[in-house]
């Protein structure tokens, strides 16, 4: 087999995309007097990447004229609409054959540091990975590394949907590398995500005020009994929607909410009792009810849920659709995870009450937590 130590990484850039919740192409926003696309392809060519190319699809022509992006290698994804697996497959299949590994970029990530790909790429060298994922603080990030074993798999993929949906078939040859840098997890999905990250910039003392912002290294959470509620402790990973309205409805139930997401700022979230910005459920207090719900949109799901399922809590639940939860339940029962274990999990969460709007949801997760609780309270 060849040595590591001599492959070739390549790298892939998706910016095909409609940018529909930003109403204007993303790659085209400029931040620090560059696009974001020019941030992108300006830290992969500063890493040990021989390999580079650029998949566009909506708004290509306007791309091509106004982002510079000369002397790179760029594929024109005409089917882009029918989402991302499409852009995947035409970037692998215009890498180099010899092409040894790859990574998947977001153009809207222009955070990611050129130290971090290498950091990935040394970790792929080292180990027999099939897919290296980048971990800040136990939360998941972007972009991945994939060796090209996985490839032909990537390529079969249809719909709107990225190459995670491999990853349950390889669970033996994921490794997660920790990286120092927040920049795998920040992505501009939003007008307000962009204005967000415009207030501190891209460049220099500029980002590191972005990344302190951010990265609440000096936070500790509070002990339990200081801020004790008579229902008991609920735990909310992700930010969405649903998120954001449990943790409302949590605290009008009285129990002691903590939001666990890596960019939760304390003086964003002043309703919730404590944020944690590290995903490890060891290092919190002790507490007699817990209740752990994640909704992350697939983002942090089975790291959430095996680190809720270790600190033995007593309700744990995921907010997502019935097939995804079934890839969830599979993928720990792979990673082995007893059936008795993995009957604690609540997935799809809540109660059937029809639910659609985010409040809707919350209440059926509410539900379910009190008839859990009151149950529980009956058989001591």
């Amino acid at each position: 087999m060849k040595a590591r130590q001599d492959s070739r990484i390549g790298a892939v850039i998706l910016a095909a995309g409609k940018s529909t919740r930003m109403g204007e192409p993303k790659p085209l926003l400029v931040l620090d007097g560059k696009t974001l696309l020019e941030h992108a392809l300006e830290n992969v060519r500063a890493a040990k990447v021989s390999d580079l190319v650029l998949v566009l699809g909506y708004a290509a022509h306007t791309i091509q004229q106004q982002a510079a992006i000369k002397g790179t290698k760029v594929v024109v994804n005409e089917a882009y609409q029918d989402g991302m697996a499409s852009s995947l497959r035409a970037g692998l299949c215009a890498l180099d054959t010899k092409t040894d590994a790859v990574f998947v970029i977001l153009a809207d990530q222009p955070f990611v540091r050129s130290e971090t790909l290498d950091l990935l790429i040394e970790k792929y060298q080292q180990s027999g990975a099939q897919i290296v994922i980048p971990m800040y603080r136990g939360f998941r990030g972007n972009p991945v590394l994939l060796d090209r074993s996985v490839f032909a798999e990537v390529i079969a993929l249809s719909g709107d949907i990225g190459c995670r949906a491999i990853f349950g078939d390889h669970l033996e040859g994921i490794v997660k590398a920790p990286v120092d840098d927040i920049g795998i997890l920040l992505d501009i999905d939003s007008k307000e995500d962009f204005a967000r990250i415009q207030r501190f910039g891209h460049s220099g003392a500029d980002q590191d005020a972005w990344l302190a912002a951010a990265d609440l290294r000096g936070r500790t959470v509070p002990e339990a009994d200081e801020l004790a509620r008579d229902e008991g402790e609920l735990i909310v990973v992700g930010p969405e929607p649903v998120a954001m309205a449990l943790a409302r409805l949590g605290k009008l139930m009285h129990f002691r909410v903590m939001v666990a997401d890596p960019l939760a700022a304390a003086s964003e979230l002043r309703e919730v009792d404590a944020v944690l910005n590290e995903l490890d459920f060891s290092k919190l207090s002790a507490a007699r009810d817990r209740y752990v719900v994640i909704a992350s949109r697939g983002r942090f799901d089975e790291e959430a849920i095996e680190q809720a399922l270790a600190a033995n809590c007593g309700y744990v639940a995921l907010v997502a659709n019935r097939k995804r939860a079934q890839e969830v339940r599979r993928a720990l029962e792979a990673k082995g995870h007893t059936t008795e274990k993995l009957a604690l999990l609540r997935a799809p969460a809540g109660v059937d009450i029809g639910a659609k709007t985010p409040e809707e949801i919350a209440l059926s997760i509410m539900a379910e937590i009190v008839s859990v609780k009151r149950k529980r309270s009956e058989n001591q």
